[in-house]
């Protein structure tokens, strides 16, 4: 399973999100310092009714929580766009 498929999947069932999209973006990053180690950069955007009345500070903690062990082994740079369903 590739990285991009073990983010979504411990995202997809950490929060059962309508939105869900996770992009491999550690091409642009080639010899950048953080990515000798081997971990990636990735982008993730995600709507989740998990996310409802959560500040945003509270949704990138729970994101990072949810990917666990992933943040020391495989992840180098995430950024998140993490929001609740809008309303209507």
């Amino acid at each position: 399973m590739s990285r991009v498929e073990r983010i979504r999947a411990a995202l997809q069932q950490a929060f059962a999100p309508q939105r869900l999209e996770v992009e491999d973006d550690s091409h642009r990053h080639a010899g950048h310092a953080g990515a000798r180690d081997g971990r990636g950069h990735f982008n993730v955007v995600i709507v989740s009714d998990a996310f409802a009345g959560m500040p945003p500070l509270a949704r990138h903690r729970a994101v990072y929580a949810a990917l666990g062990g992933m943040m020391q082994t495989d992840i180098h740079a995430l950024s998140i766009k993490a929001e609740p369903p809008p309303l209507g």
